[in-house]
């Protein structure tokens, strides 16, 4: 596996070592290899430079899974700007939000993508910011004479390296919040990921999540470190990414339960192996139900290696191909090189064996702080461990079971429920084939637990009287029933697979 203490040091390595190995293809079959890649990254360099992006450059960017897209990461990391990749779904007030803290001065995106005029929305967010220009790019980047690139800067220790990533978390609750990341922390977590899952030089893995997520980074600096190629899609499709996949060979067909979901019908529908040379699936981003381990593991004889973490902290635990059917489905794996997690007591203290506790951590993928300096004293216990808000145990082997959120317990007359305890339960009925379990407002008990279903395929929807007695039979106490059963066409979940739990509760709290 090559080293690197930045990303562009990390490219020259992979060129010296394999110039002519396949990076990546996309869905229309366009291919770049490694050495391709440095060069069309140094041309964009130097047309960048002509926009005036330098070291230091605050580069907003909101590109879909393209090529493209891996170009002008590596291109911005020749010139030492500081990049800011931010979610295709973000709009107006998260991008004009996230523009005018980051203190942007250029904004690239496409001009029209999925019926979405972004240059629009750019152009009317950089004549509000005052000094900012909009760079529109539509399957292609500025050129220019690489001979006028100014030097590379000397690499630097990685604990000395500058913030070159601004990665803002989700915002579905709050404005967004930066979380400033280096490329040896990038790195750190690719490598890390890469050993868990015994990536080499002939895997082909999936890209098919937004490639502007901090794993979609990742993936990135796996591939440069192992030498491994990607399979971009631009946006996911449940039917048509899984026959690109199919096209592909994929060997690591990532990125999350609802992708894994999709492999799985697709693969229901089909009487031959759809990935044939499919030896694991990564996921992450969103809790997986432990049955759909199992499921996946019945129809494609492969195991599901999930991590852990947050844009903060990405992949703090992870799944290793040595680790049990259990162990794969009821926990997220042991915790990465490097990484120190305890787990402390909601009333204080560290957690026992067999106890639960806030998730905090140290770790050198661990972000370098919160652009926003006045949420740090809050991300950060007294030790300097962060908090991640997540509560878990460890079991017997050292893998973290993580059992619910801080903010995702439902209180009903003083009694604790765990929604993901209900979730995992019910996503193993037949008639579900997705499902949120959300606190709502009671008057008499405080909160009230609400199982929100989506019906499976050719299955008519679950009553209120068979979800109660299946979760009975399940073995559930009483006191943990849900005592509302809503059931709507698809669970709402954000790019990265996380269920928006709070646009459910907005539905639901007055119905």
């Amino acid at each position: 596996m090559l080293s690197g203490t930045t990303l562009w040091e990390l490219i020259g390595a992979r060129v010296d070592a394999t110039p002519d190995a396949l990076l990546a293809v996309d869905e229309e079959m366009r291919t770049i290899t490694f050495a391709e890649f440095a060069v069309e990254a140094e041309r964009a360099a130097a047309g960048l430079a002509i926009h005036g992006v330098g070291p230091g450059t605050v580069v907003t960017w909101q590109l879909p899974t393209w090529i493209e897209s891996l170009v002008l990461v590596a291109a911005l990391s020749r010139l030492g700007a500081v990049q800011n990749p931010i979610l295709p779904i973000y709009r107006e007030r998260e991008v004009g939000f996230v523009t005018r803290q980051a203190g942007t001065g250029l904004i690239v995106v496409p001009s029209v993508w999925k019926g979405f005029d972004f240059e629009s929305m750019a152009t009317d967010i950089a004549r509000a910011n005052g000094d900012c220009q909009v760079l529109v790019a539509d399957r292609a980047l500025p050129q220019g004479d690489i001979a006028a690139l100014d030097p590379i800067a000397e690499p630097v220790a990685d604990d000395d390296q500058p913030v070159r990533w601004l990665f803002y978390t989700s915002g579905t609750t709050a404005d967004p919040k930066g979380a400033r990341h280096t490329d040896a922390s990038i790195a750190a977590v690719a490598r890390g990921m890469a050993r868990r899952m015994e990536v080499h030089a002939h895997d082909r893995s999936a890209l098919v999540f937004p490639f502007t997520h901090i794993g979609g980074i990742t993936w990135l600096f796996t591939a440069l470190q192992t030498g491994c190629s990607l399979i971009l899609m631009e946006s996911f499709h449940p039917t048509e990414t899984p026959e690109v996949l199919s096209r592909e060979n994929v060997t690591l067909a990532g990125s999350g339960t609802p992708f894994h979901m999709a492999y799985l019908a697709a693969q229901k529908s089909s009487v031959t192996p759809i990935f044939p040379e499919v030896r694991a699936f990564p996921g992450g981003g969103a809790p997986k139900p432990p049955q759909l381990v199992y499921d996946l593991r019945r129809a494609f004889d492969a195991p599901v290696l999930s991590g852990y973490g947050l844009t903060e902290a990405p992949i703090l635990t992870m799944a290793a191909t040595t680790d049990t059917d259990e162990e794969l489905a009821d926990t997220e794996g042991k915790p990465m090189p490097g990484v120190d997690i305890r787990l402390v007591k909601p009333e204080g203290g560290i957690a026992g064996e067999g106890e639960d506790g806030e998730v905090r951590a140290k770790a050198p993928q661990l972000m370098k702080g919160y652009l926003d300096e006045s949420l740090n004293a809050d991300a950060f216990d007294e030790d300097g461990y962060f908090r991640t808000g997540d509560l878990g145990r460890f079991d017997k082997s050292g893998n973290l079971i993580i059992t619910g959120r801080l903010k995702d317990i439902i209180i009903r007359k003083g009694e604790n429920i765990s929604a993901k305890e209900l979730e995992d339960m019910l996503f193993r009925h037949h008639k579900i084939a997705d499902v949120a379990v959300i606190g709502l407002p009671s008057a008499a008990s405080g909160e009230i637990a609400c199982a929100v279903v989506q019906t499976a395929e050719g299955q008519e929807p679950i009553g209120f009287a068979e979800l109660i007695d299946f979760m009975k039979d399940e073995g559930l106490m009483v006191q943990k029933l849900p005592e509302q059963l809503e059931v709507i066409d698809a669970i709402p979940r954000n790019a990265s697979g996380k269920i928006l739990k709070h646009v459910l509760r907005e539905q639901f709290a007055t119905s």
